[in-house]
């Protein structure tokens, strides 16, 4: 099963930087989970960091961010650390948050077909609702336009 726009996101558990989280236990608080395909990467650095910097207004409009990709939670934590990230980042290497995403490709790299995570962004609003999706993100001007929706919530 995966999720469907404008649907209740059944609730899930993941373990994150700073313990685990449950969606439900975040109900009143817009969720932003941003997939990534892997820690201290350019495309994925640079992502995080505009995430960073955007933290405080996403805070404003009632939002909580959390990153989330296959990686363990030792390179979560190196990862975060090195970059000072405010928000956390959930480690999915069973995938199931990927699979209930559906955000699983087949990608090419280097001329071969590889299997991953297709960056994407959802947003689900204060009631568990999935309000917005991403997929196939291109970084730049990225994050402006997801708090730019955020910020459209009631």
């Amino acid at each position: 099963m995966t999720v469907v726009l404008d649907k209740k996101v059944p609730d899930f558990q993941a373990a994150a930087t700073g313990g685990e989280v449950q969606l439900s236990k975040l109900k009143g608080n817009a969720v932003v989970l941003y997939f990534y395909p892997k820690d201290n990467t350019p495309g994925c650095t640079t992502e995080g960091i505009d995430f960073a910097a955007n933290q405080a207004k996403f805070k404003r409009a009632g939002a909580v961010i959390f990153g989330v990709s296959r990686d363990s939670m030792k390179s979560h934590e190196g990862f975060k650390a090195k970059l000072g990230f405010p928000f956390e980042l959930i480690s999915d290497p069973d995938e199931s948050l990927c699979q209930l995403f559906g955000v699983i490709k087949m990608k090419n790299m280097y001329g071969k077909q590889v299997r991953g995570i297709e960056r994407s962004t959802f947003v689900i609003d204060a009631s568990g609702v999935l309000r917005r999706e991403w997929r196939g993100v291109k970084v730049p001007n990225h994050v402006a336009d997801v708090l730019a929706f955020v910020q459209s919530l009631d």
